[in-house]
């Protein structure tokens, strides 16, 4: 029995893992790689399998990180199912849809740009080509993840890129500004969706019976366990069954609208991620108080609050925190603009199915009130609602789409506002390595926006609070529960604990707290092969 890491190995996304048993090919997640250029182009790097030959494709949940590759592994021969819980595919039919378009979209605008500017496409397809190749030698284990961001074009301005192309087998030069799949490609992806309920057992391939549980992370996350037959009864072989664990992104304890992560406690293998190893969140209590703080004193000086928010699962928080706070007169009631059809479409799916929510939210409902629902907001249809925000009456509140900005509205916001005292911008959520977020939270003066330098004059603030992922004692604490009244080598002791879906100071900070619980650990590399007992 073998287990591939084939993404959100020592980086946090990219999601995916494929075990094989003998008797069966397993897929956990097809996520996009997102973040720096170097880390987005390994997206373009071909699968370390053939897709047609997989029986199934497990889905965790439908952030872009976890599901964002599924068109590209149908386009590329899946015809399998695709099994996720119905709040899962209802989000992910969303966010694939918008990716499909975006991408699309992007191609469109990158081709006019090379035609006005032939000179400067020659020099930046060269700099991609550099970022692919080195993406290349990573996955095939030439060089390592460090090596290869220095070997990259944009690392590198003296590399002999006309040489580096010369040593490039021809058939690896791609044309790497075409869309991944289309709109058109993500709806034939989505028709292979299969949904199961929490709790249920099901038999997804031959001897492999998956099992998901709430991860409490966003509206339909799971945590799925395997439990894998590895010998074949029809052959003869030994029955003996395996227990994988693959944790997904694990929610927060107490977070608003849904369910707490769910409680396991026996395993023989688990995948757990460490986004915040190293780190704690603020209390809830603190984060609604900064959240309050920052409305009021946006209010004060007239001005503008920029929320950059994660269109699932983040937007709503914000929305329902906002709500929570002008019913009990903590901050005035500033007209709120939630740029983001995305957003708005995800909320529309969280009130489909309030069978997910919390005892919390299930109560503000049964009283009448609108959890989802900020009493003076404004939702955009159209990118001229979107421009239009620019010119209302201040005092106000953007939240908009996305959340580390590297794309979507909230970038027209970021540059009306950036250079303005009276703005501020509110951070909610994970800024990826190397993202304008990354370097906003960090205290840049200065950042590039469209090209361009330009100063950083509005107020930056951020708030861990609201974050969907556990941190570090949340983490070390879901993790105890496996090690509750059993020693090492005891069943349902894990064997090894996988610390996956985090940035390497990240995993490196957590991985001792983990080994002081009793658990022997691994940090797995990009296309690890590991053998499992």
């Amino acid at each position: 029995m073998d287990l591939h890491f084939l993404g959100g190995a020592t980086t946090v996304t990219g999601s995916q893992f494929l075990l094989e048993t003998g008797r069966a090919r397993v897929l956990v997640d097809c996520g996009m790689f997102q973040g720096s250029p170097n880390e987005a182009m390994r997206n373009r790097v071909p699968f370390g399998f053939d897709p047609a030959t997989l029986d199934t494709l497990l889905l965790t949940h439908a952030h872009l990180d976890h599901c964002g590759l599924i068109p590209h592994i149908v386009n590329n021969g899946y015809r399998g199912p695709i099994v996720a819980t119905r709040g899962t595919a209802e989000l992910a039919e969303l966010v694939l849809l918008d990716s499909g378009k975006l991408q699309q979209e992007f191609a469109k605008r990158e081709a006019r740009w090379e035609r006005k500017h032939p000179d400067e496409a020659v020099a930046d397809d060269r700099k991609e080509q550099g970022q692919y190749e080195a993406a290349i030698d990573m996955a095939e284990g030439r060089i390592t993840p460090d090596a290869a961001h220095a070997d990259a074009a944009d690392a590198a301005p003296d590399r002999d890129m006309e040489a580096d192309l010369r040593r490039q087998p021809p058939e690896v030069l791609i044309d790497l500004d075409e869309p991944l799949y289309t709109a058109d490609e993500a709806k034939v992806a989505i028709a292979q969706f299969e949904t199961i309920e929490y709790d249920e057992e099901r038999e997804v391939a031959p001897g492999v019976h998956a099992t998901y549980l709430d991860a409490g992370h966003i509206l339909g996350s799971a945590i799925i366990r395997l439990r894998v037959e590895a010998g074949d009864r029809a052959a003869g072989d030994p029955e003996r069954e395996t227990t994988i664990v693959f944790s997904g992104d694990l929610g927060r304890p107490g977070s608003p609208i849904i369910r707490d992560p769910s409680i396991l406690r026996d395993t023989d293998y688990l995948l757990v991620e460490s986004t915040y190893g190293g780190r704690e969140h603020e209390p809830e209590d603190e984060a609604i108080r900064i959240l309050a703080e920052t409305v009021q004193m946006v209010s004060d000086a007239g001005g503008v609050l920029l929320v950059p928010s994660f269109a699932i699962g983040r937007t709503q928080e914000i929305v329902y925190a906002l709500d929570r706070l002008l019913d009990a007169k903590r901050i005035p009631e500033l007209p709120l603009y939630l740029d983001s059809p995305m957003a708005s479409k995800a909320s529309d799916i969280y009130r489909r199915h309030a069978e997910y929510f919390d005892e919390d939210a299930r109560e503000i409902l049964l009283a009448g009130d609108t959890p989802l629902d900020y009493p003076n907001q404004t939702i955009t249809r159209d990118v001229e609602q979107s421009k239009a925000i620019e010119r209302a009456p201040r005092p106000y509140m953007i939240v908009a789409s996305n959340g580390m900005l590297t794309g979507g509205r909230v970038l027209g916001h970021l540059r009306n506002l950036i250079g303005d005292p009276s703005a501020t911008i509110l951070f909610v959520g994970y800024q990826g390595e190397g993202t304008l977020g990354a370097h906003l939270q960090a205290g840049a003066k200065v950042v590039k926006l469209d090209g361009q330098p330009r100063d950083v004059r509005c107020q930056v603030r951020s708030i861990s609070g609201f974050s969907a992922h556990a941190d570090e004692s949340e983490l070390l604490e879901w993790l105890g529960h496996f090690a509750e009244g059993k020693e090492p080598g005891a069943a349902g002791f894990p064997k090894t604990v996988f610390l996956v879906h985090g940035d390497p100071e990240a995993q490196i900070a957590i991985e001792p707290k983990v080994q002081a619980l009793g658990f022997s650990t691994k940090i797995p590399h990009w296309r690890e092969k590991v053998a499992l007992g």
